[in-house]
């Protein structure tokens, strides 16, 4: 019988931090019951519908799509106190119009009645109500709210109401047994109204979680969502443990007096038949073509325009490839395509804003590179179109284009403003609940220590899709916490329960859509931030038809286009990136010696470290080292560096392979190369190919071997004609041919898009051509781009430097926003400084143009806040003081610090009252002249430098003034026998023999990173930043494990280890840290006369210990620093012998 009962009021994990329901877990437990059908209806949204839908499908399950909607008491635009009532609705979708309908409602109430809730009205519910079942919902719908409030007339009214906007048949009065009181109450009145009216009944569990014991972490789920503890009494929670996913036994039991109520969820689920299309286009129509052509005349135009624009001459080989893909595009219904991506890049090359050379597949079509869509010659780099585009693959092209990351979303409100707003929309994503983050908000929830759950949370290691399963195995410490303590454990086993559920909705970071019809005919909408999202993800929004594309901010474009302007500015020159020599030897030679800080997509020290193996020497070899600098073929480097570095070691199991590797050495390195070798080896097309190459890459066995045969002995028609040769065909040996099938097994699923590889490698030519030609004006703007992000600042800072470009400190007399260059130095750029809100920076810079260089202090205040009266604020000026930005006027930070809130208020005051010449403090510490200013503040001590560099580094993110250990290196040297500047004191010889030597070496840790070893533990990656530069280290899990408690961000450390020499460039093999602090830095000064050292040495000896020992000969008016071995041992014994030798005023330590 359980084909006879439906659920129609179920909550999803998409009903957010409410519904426990894993759809997958929800749909295995629905077939386990045997059920046929069941609904979605989530709280005022349909995120989940379409995997729901799938879900169901793939189970033999009938899913029905709906939605739980609030509706609002009056007009639901009303967005105020008056209006914040609302009921719920649950709207099934019985057909096609029925979801459009319901998309309608449901994006109504996001985009235009989200208050508090999303939100829609009766009346235009009423106007979309067509082919839609509507069900009454639980305690909080319409009718039910009436009945609790013993407004019976009302709820009979409201029954009505609703059954007139939907039709007779088509509302049911909802009955629900949670066992609270009220539901039997309100059953009763809705059975009533059933036998007064004729409007039908229908049984539901109003479910939230799967099984019966799953609700305590709904309950953990609600406490989320609510900022509740789960032990407070007052607080929003679920009535009871009855809300899960019951049985069609266990509804019968509930509703025996219900029967109908319960059959007709049979006949509700019989009359929703929708069924979703996928992958049907839903492509928008270009208008903007010129008069008397097609779409089709059009687009023929632009590329042989564009072909003689790039190509000068167009020859067979150009024609035909052009010829052959437009044909393609134009079959494939993807004109209109090609034409729109065309004409928003064309706007945004001709409003100045950066346009990146290609990204993905889209840059092996030639069309592409005719429209300057993408600006890499597929045929110059042996690009692949079918990789694109082909007719034998469903899925839709995916041009994806990168813009200057600051004018980016100014292309989105053109799109906008071109295809309508209702026809455009961006994309949503989902934030899950990742491993540290359930402890956290589950920690918080149980009320456990925030030191504790901090603790188990840090223990989880944060790599790229960690999981609180796979931390047992990375982190003993976590594991031992598990099976140790019952409170961690209990916050680990809950946590783990809700690992992975969406918490949160945001907005994709470049998708957009643009429809031919108007969205909300195809998929529901949502908007934040005032923007309209879809409130389907990227793929399904893929698989609807809808045209995705990602319209990508990318830093390094902002980067490339600034410093082209300020080389124009400043040296008068015109930089043409495209028509730079991408084989130009003093711009590989960066590559070659690994001299890539701010070269994007080579800076990494990883990626540093495999180009010192490498050597570039040509482009190509860019575009190799990019696709093979990533997981999976990493494995292949140390082959590829020795066939390029050995070409006579490099051989091919057939002549027929060498034309395709031996651009690679002989190794599959590359996507296209796999549909190559398919296409000439085998004869298959190369649409048949990237279909191939895409099983291999999903490791789709069955699809491999049913083509390992066809590969080697080919394919026959019906009609028993050659259809694909095979490598036998082609005289190619069976052994042979199954060898090289496997090797392509083995690389597809780890092969990289080599369309993709080599656009993003001439983004990184064109950086290191800026860094080699113009560093000041490339540094100046690249550290401008990280002005929010401390660690690249500093990394960019240091780096400037050593290119020995001088980095001036911030000053309020010199500094724009951004870093920029004068004279050859870069000075420092004021939104670096962090509290420095944008108004406050265009303030002082506005004040400076209008009048000049400020005098002091009292007259920055003054002409800043003149210039605007809402810029100044006391952290913007905390901010700047700790900076340094008022040193150059003379001033101590401390002074500043002291009186500057006092300095503000006068000011304000100064300005209400407006009488000139009242006394206030400004009077008082600054005279007319700036002599008499200085001389009063700097009546007040500067901070100990110590304190000063740290409040520098708070609002800097690093020290530029001084460094932490200045005051120590002396004392240090005798701790310490290596330094990073070996670069610039010893010779090349020199340097290879300091391999795996021992040294020490003391400095501040930064640039902290961890990561997993194949072996499951936890090691780390560091700088250690001393006085002259830094080094990086290399601290493995043995050594990690002993001194993690002391390896942080900006401690003070000595550190022992071997070094590891590679060329020029070292690295420290830790294996000791010892805190500073531990360390003793005091040393003992003696003064005596020379005849009596003899006697002072057997002193010495016989109290030896760690502290350097000075002595001052007074007969000789000589020093002497005695060795290690002469060290003393401080104690209130040993430094009484020695005054009493010696004589009190000649024995002191400091």
């Amino acid at each position: 019988m359980t084909g006879n009962f439906t659920h129609l009021h179920v909550h999803t994990e998409y009903s957010l931090l409410d519904g426990f329901s894993r759809i997958d877990l929800l749909l295995d437990r629905a077939k386990e019951l045997g059920m046929e059908s069941i609904a979605i209806t989530d709280h005022g949204s349909m995120y989940g519908a379409i995997e729901f839908y799938k879900q169901a499908k793939k189970r033999d399950i009938k899913p029905i799509i709906g939605c739980e909607v609030y509706v609002s008491e009056k007009d639901h635009k009303i967005k105020d106190s008056t209006n914040r009532r609302y009921y719920h609705l649950i709207l099934l979708a019985k057909s096609k119009e029925g979801y459009k309908n319901l998309i309608k409602i449901v994006s109504e109430a996001y985009v235009n009645g989200f208050y508090y809730k999303p939100r829609v009205s009766f009346d235009f519910i009423k106007k979309h109500a067509g082919d839609i079942i509507a069900l009454s919902a639980c305690l909080n719908g319409e009718v039910n709210q009436k009945i609790l409030e013993n407004d019976y007339e009302g709820a009979k009214k409201a029954a009505l109401n609703y059954e007139e906007a939907f039709g007779k048949g088509n509302y049911f009065l909802e009955l629900q047994n949670h066992g609270i009181k009220e539901e039997s109450l309100v059953n009763a009145k809705l059975n009533r109204i059933h036998q007064e009216t004729a409007i039908p009944l229908v049984a539901t569990n109003d479910v939230h979680y799967v099984n019966k014991e799953d609700f305590y972490y709904q309950d953990v789920l609600l406490c989320i969502q609510t900022g509740k503890l789960i032990k407070d009494e007052d607080r929003m929670r679920m009535p009871s443990s009855e809300f899960y996913l019951k049985s069609y036994e266990e509804m019968e039991e509930i509703f025996a007096d219900y029967e109908d109520a319960l059959a007709n969820t049979k006949l509700i689920a019989d009359q929703c038949k929708l069924e979703f299309t996928f992958h049907e286009p839903h492509l928008p129509f270009f208008s903007k073509v010129e008069e008397g052509l097609s779409n089709l005349e059009y687009l023929k135009k632009l590329v042989d325009q564009g072909l003689i624009k790039k190509y000068g001459k167009i020859d067979e080989e150009i024609r035909s490839r052009a010829d052959m893909e437009i044909n393609v595009i134009s079959s494939m219904g993807y004109v209109d395509y090609f034409l729109i991506v065309w004409d928003f890049v064309r706007y945004a090359r001709d409003n100045d804003i950066a346009v990146g050379p290609g990204r993905g597949s889209a840059a092996g079509s030639i069309v592409s590179y005719a429209l300057d869509i993408t600006q890499i010659d597929p045929i110059k780099y042996n690009l692949i179109f079918e990789r694109f585009l082909n007719p034998e693959r469903v899925s839709m092209p995916d041009i994806d284009i990168d813009f200057d990351y600051v004018l980016r979303d100014r292309v989105v409100d053109y799109v906008n403003d071109v295809y309508g707003r209702d026809h455009v929309s961006q994309i949503i994503t989902f934030g899950r609940m990742q491993a540290r983050n359930a402890i956290r908000d589950v920690g918080r929830v149980l009320d456990i220590s925030y030191a504790k759950v901090d603790k188990i949370a840090k223990l989880i290691p944060s790599t790229l899709g960690m999981t609180i399963d796979k931390a047992f195995e990375a982190s003993s410490k976590f594991k031992e916490i598990y099976e140790s303590d019952l409170e961690g454990k209990r916050l680990i086993d809950t946590a783990r329960k809700l690992e992975g559920l969406p918490r949160h909705t945001s907005i994709h970071a470049a998708g957009v859509v643009i429809s031919k019809e108007a969205l909300t005919d195809i998929i529901p909408l949502a908007l934040s931030n005032d923007q309209l999202v879809t409130q389907f993800d990227m793929t399904e929004i893929e698989e609807l038809g809808l045209l995705k594309m990602d319209f990508l901010g990318l830093r390094n474009l902002t980067v490339i286009k600034n410093t082209i302007k300020d080389v124009k500015k400043n040296r008068g020159i015109d930089v043409d990136l495209g028509k730079i020599d991408v084989n130009d030897k003093k711009v590989i030679e960066q590559f070659n010696k690994a001299k890539t800080i701010g070269i994007f997509q080579f800076e990494s020290a990883g990626m540093r470290n495999f180009l010192k193996n490498l050597r570039p020497t040509v482009f190509d070899d860019l575009i190799a080292a990019n696709s093979l600098f990533r997981p999976g073929p990493m494995d292949e480097i140390p082959k590829y560096i020795h066939n390029k570095n050995n070409p006579k070691d490099v051989s091919f199991i057939t002549p027929a392979l060498k034309p395709i590797l031996d651009v690679t050495y002989g190794i599959i390195v590359y996507q296209e190369q796999v549909m190559q070798i398919v296409q000439k080896l085998a004869g298959y097309s190369l649409g048949e190919a990237d279909n191939l190459r895409r099983a291999m890459s999903k490791k789709k066995m069955a699809v491999m071997e049913e083509n390992r045969e066809i590969f080697i002995h080919g394919r026959l028609d019906e009609k028993g004609e050659v259809e694909i040769a095979g490598c036998v065909r082609n005289g190619v040996d069976e052994l042979s041919a199954n060898q090289i099938y496997d090797e392509m097994i083995s690389f597809a699923k780890y092969a990289f898009n080599k369309s993709h590889s080599a656009a993003y490698s001439l983004v990184a030519v064109q950086t290191a051509y800026l860094k080699h030609y113009y560093p000041e004006e490339y540094m100046a703007n690249l550290i401008s781009s990280v002005m929010d992000q401390s660690t690249k600042l500093y990394l960019y800072v240091n780096e400037t430097k050593a290119l020995g470009i001088e980095v001036l400190p911030p000053d309020v007399n010199k500094s724009l926003a951004e870093f920029r260059v004068e004279e050859g130095r870069i000075i420092f750029g004021l939104s670096a400084i962090k509290n420095l809100g944008i108004n406050m920076i265009s303030a002082i810079v506005r004040a400076r143009d209008k009048g000049g260089k400020f005098e002091n202090f009292k007259d920055f205040l003054q002409r800043v806040d003149e210039v605007d009266q809402r810029a100044l604020n006391k952290k913007g000026i905390e901010s700047l003081i700790k900076a340094g930005a008022f040193d150059r006027m003379g001033y101590n930070r401390s002074s500043l610090m002291a009186i500057y809130e006092k300095a503000m208020a006068s000011v304000s005051e100064n300005r209400k009252v407006n009488l000139k010449g009242q006394l206030n403090l400004l009077d008082d510490f600054s005279s007319e002249s700036k002599k008499s200013d200085d001389v009063k503040i700097q009546n007040i001590n500067e901070y100990p430098k110590k304190t000063k560099l740290k409040l520098e580094k708070e609002v800097l993110g690093f020290y530029i003034s001084d460094h932490p250990l200045s005051d120590l290196a002396d004392r240090l040297n005798d701790f310490v026998n290596f330094t990073s500047d070996y670069k610039d004191n010893l010779s090349d010889l020199e340097i290879q023999m300091l391999d795996k030597k021992f040294v020490s070496m003391a400095g501040v840790i930064t640039n902290k990173s961890e990561i997993m070893t194949k072996k499951k533990q936890l090691m780390s990656f560091a700088n250690l930043e001393d006085m002259y530069g830094s080094i990086e280290m290399v601290i493995f899990p043995e050594v990690y494990k002993k001194y993690r408690n002391i390896i942080d961000e900006d401690s003070v450390v000595l550190v022992k280890g071997n070094l590891q020499v590679d060329e020029r460039d070292v690295k420290l093999l830790t294996s000791e840290f010892i805190d500073i602090n531990q360390i003793n830095l005091k040393t003992l000064y003696l003064k005596t006369k020379y005849l009596r050292y003899n006697e002072l040495r057997n002193i010495l000896v016989r109290y030896k210990g760690d502290t350097p020992v000075v002595i001052y000969f007074s007969d000789k008016k000589k020093s002497v620093k005695l060795d290690k071995k002469l060290w003393f041992d401080i104690n209130e014994k040993s430094i009484k012998v020695l005054e009493e030798f010696l004589g009190i005023e000649n024995v002191k330590i400091s």
